[in-house]
């Protein structure tokens, strides 16, 4: 959806996507996602990523993938028709309740015993002994071998032509089923080249299609070539940021002239939040609503908005893993997405300016819509035991007269002096403060079919 601008104003936005990781092993079988579905709309989700969800290999990893044209059969129900019947009503209950489906492509390695193997063997990477190469990564000094899996030769393999076709009818077929989008699994292994490619021919036929790299792990300069060989977004690291240094917005300078990006306060392959952060529920509010507003997209895997603390696991989770509920926070994340459906701001990659507020535990940036016209600034008290106070005397320099700033009051209205020149947050407080020039259109009310 593309928001109008009033007339005489600033040129039309498109709002950030904002993205339910649906993960498939904790959802069960494909007929009862319903209900999981319905309570990503609720919350003003527009999309759903479903992770691999195709027959796994040996290891019953999800990303040890065996048949890319197979459902794994733990997401079936055996009393609920063909596999692919099943996916496509999926897929339609989506539809019908305006999300946007989005599935993993994982292409940089296949299962050691897929399909694929006897059939294309020049396809696959060998070592110097002969030996199909195994996956491997460093997590600090410690290098972790996936011995499940064996890694795809995208760039030299002898048969490279006919690789790069079957990957692009893979594409096809997904895309004429009706998935929307596809979020690139370890895209910083695969050559750019053959994004470029896939991108490219795919987008012919299906332009509306969205290509989303995931870029954890690698050196910004890889994640800036991803983004310039033409994915519509890519992943930023701002989970791991404490407020402090620059560079998480350093990297979120590098990559913004090229593709914006999409935050996320865990994922599937992190800690849960709740475990992170010992329970701390405001604490978790407040790295949901940084998240929803620092990047462009915002991703959020199902049971977070219920303080689940059980990581999920590519083999072992099943449906039975589903906990009671610590808290529910679907209405305060059904907020940040109602304030990030209205504002241009907070769906770009608009220039972010740190400031100094006199309080180390407090963290301010002023982030900016990339034609100027609007402002916000974001407030956050890094102390989740005491409230802190910060000094916002140098605002009359980033944003006009205090009367013309607007609070958005995400987690309760700023407490400050009369004069505006200092203010009081909660502990673990989340604040937005919120400008636009006059006689410019920024804020809009959502369509009814975007209101949370």
């Amino acid at each position: 959806m593309t928001v109008p601008a009033a007339s005489g104003s600033a040129p039309p936005w498109t709002p950030g996507l904002r993205i339910y990781n649906l993960f498939p092993l904790l959802a069960g079988p494909l007929p009862s996602w319903q209900p999981h579905l319905e309570r990503a709309r609720r919350m003003g989700f527009d999309w759903v990523f479903i992770n691999a969800f195709h027959a796994a290999g040996y290891s019953g990893s999800l990303y040890a993938i065996k048949d890319y044209y197979s459902v794994d059969p733990r997401l079936l129900d055996p009393n609920a028709g063909r596999p692919q019947v099943q996916l496509k009503r999926m897929l339609r209950a989506a539809k019908r309740l305006g999300l946007k489906v989005m599935m993993d492509l994982v292409i940089n390695h296949t299962a050691f015993d897929s399909v694929l193997v006897a059939r294309y063997p020049d396809w696959y990477k060998y070592d110097a002994a002969g030996k199909r190469v195994h996956p491997s990564a460093r997590d600090g000094r410690k290098k972790v071998v996936w011995g499940d899996l064996v890694e795809i030769d995208n760039a030299g393999s002898p048969d490279r032509e006919q690789l790069w076709q079957y990957w692009l009818d893979l594409l096809r077929h997904y895309a004429g089923l009706g998935f929307d989008g596809f979020r690139c699994d370890a895209a910083y292994k695969v050559p750019t080249a053959l994004w470029t490619f896939l991108i490219q021919e795919l987008k012919r036929s299906y332009p509306d299609r969205l290509f989303v790299a995931e870029s954890l792990g690698c050196p910004i300069e890889q994640t800036v070539q991803l983004a310039q060989s033409g994915f519509d977004y890519v992943f930023n690291s701002s989970k791991w940021w404490d407020w402090n240094g620059r560079w998480c917005v350093n990297h979120y300078q590098r990559t913004a002239p090229w593709a914006p990006s999409i935050s996320f306060p865990e994922s599937h392959d992190t800690e849960r939040l709740a475990t992170e952060l010992d329970g701390d529920r405001a604490a978790v509010r407040q790295r949901y609503a940084f998240a929803g507003l620092y990047a462009s997209g915002v991703m959020m895997p199902m049971g977070f908005e219920y303080g689940f603390r059980r990581r999920l696991d590519v083999v072992k989770t099943r449906p039975q893993d589903w906990e009671e509920p610590v808290w529910d926070l679907q209405d305060f994340i059904a907020d940040v997405h109602r304030i990030k459906m209205t504002y241009r701001v907070f769906n770009e990659e608009g220039p972010i300016r740190l400031l100094r507020v006199r309080n180390r535990a407090v963290f301010a940036c002023v982030k900016s819509s990339r034609d100027g016209t609007e402002r916000a600034l974001l407030l956050l008290n890094k102390d989740p035991r005491y409230p802190q106070r910060c000094w916002l005397g140098s605002l009359g320099r980033v944003f006009a007269p205090p009367e013309r700033i607007d609070d958005l009051a995400l987690d309760g209205r700023l407490h400050h002096t009369p004069d505006f020149r200092t203010g009081r947050l909660k502990p673990a407080g989340v604040n937005v403060l919120y400008y636009r020039r006059e006689g410019e259109g920024g804020a809009v009310r959502p369509t009814s079919s975007e209101r949370c």
